[in-house]
């Protein structure tokens, strides 16, 4: 069961277990306040974002896993792949919990137009984390062509019909800018 080889897997599992228990111990609601848990929720201007499996920003999450698996290949590619799915899982689990603080909190529903936000639900959590460890797999397997591609069009994708994504909401979040606000809020 525990093998040499498996121990990578089974510190990712670790990891993703750790930070939900960490995000349960700093007060995240476990699933939506609503009492039950959808598969999709694609409202984004809604108490129920970032509350469910997967949503809006589950692409952001899928393009950490393809960028960290190009990062992680130029830096470590003579590692094996678990140790570095453990590290990429390490770095968005540090993410998820970082994201769910109060600061951060704080400063999405200052600078951005999600004044509604008051942080993930630990299911939406493990799930942008699994969504990671999917854009891991993807970009082990495909030509690298193909995940550019992944990232270009989940970018478009979300910007055209939510007005935001990855490289918006890192904009926002590090050099806010009023008439991308302004853009954002329609």
């Amino acid at each position: 069961m525990f093998t040499r080889r498996s121990a990578p897997f089974w510190a990712t599992f670790l990891i993703i277990l750790l930070a939900a228990a960490w995000l349960l111990w700093i007060g995240r609601e476990p699933i939506c306040r609503c009492g039950f848990v959808k598969l999709w929720h694609g409202e984004t201007m809604s108490s129920e974002n970032s509350q469910h499996l997967a949503d809006w920003y589950t692409p952001s999450h899928v393009i950490h896993g393809l960028l960290f698996y190009a990062g992680l290949w130029l830096v470590a590619r003579r590692l094996p792949f678990g140790w570095r799915l453990t590290i990429a899982t390490l770095v968005e689990a540090a993410w998820e919990i970082v994201e769910n603080s109060d600061a951060i909190i704080e400063r999405y529903r200052a600078v951005t137009i999600s004044l509604d936000y008051y942080g993930d639900s630990v299911i939406n959590s493990v799930a942008d984390i699994l969504a990671m460890v999917l854009g891991f797999a993807l970009a082990a397997r495909l030509p690298v062509w193909a995940s550019v591609a992944m990232v270009i069009g989940f970018e478009a994708l979300t910007a055209w019909l939510i007005r935001d994504g990855l490289a918006l909401n890192v904009l926002m979040l590090l050099w806010p800018m009023d008439a991308v606000r302004a853009w954002q809020g329609g």
